[in-house]
């Protein structure tokens, strides 16, 4: 029994050594969104092709992706297993954490960030009663393979730009991948800057049922 839980704890020590590289999780979350090939990974990443290629291999060893062959390119999925609740599980743990550091450092800079979060079900009723702008500010052929219902699209590093396409007069709700994607909390930032009253939904399409079906 010893030996089968020593090998046991040695296969989740070999498991998080694999996900303990920050560009690591970076493609994770960007396959969880759909198919991808490495040149599509890469530039969304801001990788070399060669380096996204190399920490591809490392993840696909470890079974966190597969791949399958689409005419010349190599497409890259999420692999089986419970994958998309264990970087929940992660950046749910990262966001604790932060908070924790935030509110141990200084309670008046935890507090507006709580604040400017919104719920799901807050955001069900807001939507219900067309009372929010709810903005996508993932890439637009994220957007285009699923959204949550009713959303516009201006990819981030549009938005300073795009502000005017913004009704000044409803609060916009900003969202990205899911808690690991820091878009949204971003994009409120340049939001308020612009004069608009802005929150972020942190779960993002990874947590809204049939978003990206």
């Amino acid at each position: 029994m010893t030996d089968l839980n020593s090998q046991f704890q040695h296969d989740i020590a070999e498991l998080a050594r694999t996900l303990g590289h920050a560009h690591r999780l970076n493609l994770l979350d960007a396959i969880a969104q759909g198919e991808r090939a490495v040149e599509q990974l890469a530039q969304q990443c801001e990788l070399s092709v060669a380096n996204a290629s190399q920490h591809l291999q490392h993840l696909r060893r470890a079974g966190f992706v597969q791949t399958r062959r689409d005419g010349k390119r190599v497409l890259y999925r999420l692999g089986e297993g419970p994958i998309h609740g264990l970087l929940a599980a992660l950046g749910q743990l990262a966001e604790f954490n932060r908070a924790a550091m935030r509110e141990l450092l200084d309670d008046s800079q935890h507090t507006p960030e709580q604040l400017e979060a919104i719920s799901r079900e807050e955001l069900l009723e807001r939507l219900r009663e067309h009372s929010v702008t709810l903005l996508d500010v993932r890439p637009a052929d994220e957007f285009a393979q699923g959204h949550l219902p009713g959303a516009i699209n201006i990819p981030f590093r549009e938005l300073q730009q795009r502000l005017g396409e913004l009704p000044p007069s409803q609060e916009v709700i900003a969202y990205c991948r899911g808690p690991w994607c820091v878009f949204s909390r971003d994009a409120v930032a340049a939001l308020k800057a612009g004069g608009l009253r802005a929150r972020h939904f942190a779960n993002g399409v990874e947590h809204w049922p049939g978003a990206l079906q």
